[in-house]
């Protein structure tokens, strides 16, 4: 029996679905139909019960594929070990970004890693929604905020302060605000996920938390357009450090009130299983923090972080 076969097996199992399984695994569903029909010759056993509606696992699918997961898992196992032990650093980083991270920074800093690592290819997910590793067939995942799944994992990269940020020319034209308190008289550009707006920014002075819900005329799912409007006059945005790290050490956009800070985030590297932490995974996690560490230290030296971000 290939193992190929078993692994198109498995995603039928996961998925209760050919078609989904074979979306997953970038084949035709014909041949992930074939696969599953010589898995079952081979052991002489239908594995799936088909109807018009649904795919379930018939009685001798459930005793056998909790054994073939066991079984790709340790095999898997055994060959990651040995490349580990060989250094081998080559495949496909299946990987997302966000938009705005991804766009500006980035992807400047993979194309440096794939000329360093020739053998490793690339296939990149773009977009701030919410990953779902399965459905969007990723196997790591740049995200701002620690992994919220128990059964994920994960690599900080670094800590991403935000800040409250607009234009010289904007805060000329409508004041430049003091307190939180001042920030309902302005225009607050908005990311949004779906339906939810998130308009109510939160900003700490000396353990005190000030809670403000925004008015303004722009909202996004998108970050990068969040960024531009920004750098374009339009108003006030929360951004992360990292995202307006070129418009604030070109002087393109300001650090407004600095006495108040926004909610801080951390930058994470996220993986859905320790399969998928690789030699080259494990190289990328190192170049990410070096270039982070790299930018971090930029906005230090020009007075808008404190030496602390790095700890």
């Amino acid at each position: 029996m290939l193992l190929e076969d078993l692994q198109v097996v498995l995603k039928v199992a996961e998925f209760r679905s050919i078609t989904a399984a074979a979306t997953h695994l970038d084949m035709r569903t014909a041949t992930a139909s074939a696969a599953l029909k010589r898995a079952e010759e081979a052991l002489g056993a239908e594995l799936f019960i088909r109807t018009t509606r649904q795919l379930r696992l018939s009685s001798a699918g459930e005793r056998y594929i909790p054994q073939c997961q066991q079984a790709l898992s340790l095999l898997e196992s055994a060959r990651q070990n040995m490349r580990d032990d060989l250094d081998v650093v080559e495949g496909e980083l299946r990987l997302s970004l966000s938009s705005d991270l991804g766009r500006n920074l980035v992807i400047p800093w993979l194309d440096d890693f794939m000329l360093t690592y020739p053998e490793v290819s690339l296939k990149l997910n773009i977009g701030d929604s919410n990953i779902d590793f399965y459905r969007d067939a990723v196997d790591i995942a740049l995200r701002y905020g620690s992994p919220s799944d128990a059964s994920l994992y994960g690599f900080k990269i670094c800590n991403a302060p935000a800040f409250l940020c607009a234009t010289l020319d904007y805060l000329e034209s409508q004041g430049t605000p003091k307190h939180p308190h001042d920030l309902a008289a302005h225009n607050g550009l908005f990311y949004q996920l779906h339906d939810i707006i998130y308009d109510d920014w939160t900003f700490t002075r000396d353990s005190t938390d000030y809670k403000i819900k925004m008015s303004g005329d722009r909202a996004a799912n998108d970050g990068e357009l969040v960024r531009r409007w920004c750098v374009a006059g339009k108003g006030l945005a929360i951004k992360s450090c990292l995202d307006m790290s070129n418009d604030l050490l070109s002087g393109k956009v300001v650090n407004v009130m600095p006495e108040f800070q926004p909610r801080a985030t951390e930058l994470w590297l996220i993986c859905p299983s320790r399969q998928s932490i690789t030699p080259a995974v494990r190289l990328l996690r190192d170049m990410l923090r070096e270039k982070c560490k790299e930018v971090l230290r930029l906005l230090i030296a020009r007075g808008l972080l404190d030496e602390s971000v790095l700890a």
